[in-house]
């Protein structure tokens, strides 16, 4: 049991790892987010049920919550008009 989830964790953190770097959208994105999710509870209990790995189990608990806030962000909150965020040189005051 152990072995699953900590190999489970850490297949699932590359795997979305992946996808969130190929930029396929915010669709994908937001599954990718997802199996962070997943990843984290794997991995926050084996880090507190094998000897000795509480640091893992500690780290995912915030881990977690960063996901969390990924899947908010991209697949339940509504995206704003227009899609992209403004550019960033027009975020400190420039002229497009």
């Amino acid at each position: 049991m152990l072995d699953a989830l900590q190999y489970y964790g850490a297949a699932a953190a590359t795997l979305a790892a992946l996808l969130v770097s190929l930029n396929l959208g915010r669709l994908w994105t937001g599954w990718a987010f997802v199996i962070f999710v997943t990843s984290s509870i794997a991995l926050i209990a084996w880090g507190f049920l094998q000897a000795d790995s509480e640091g893992i189990g500690w780290q995912n608990i915030a881990l977690l919550a960063i996901n969390c806030v990924g899947v908010y962000r991209y697949l339940i909150r509504k995206e704003k008009p227009g899609g992209s965020p403004p550019d960033a040189h027009a975020l400190v005051g420039g002229k497009i």
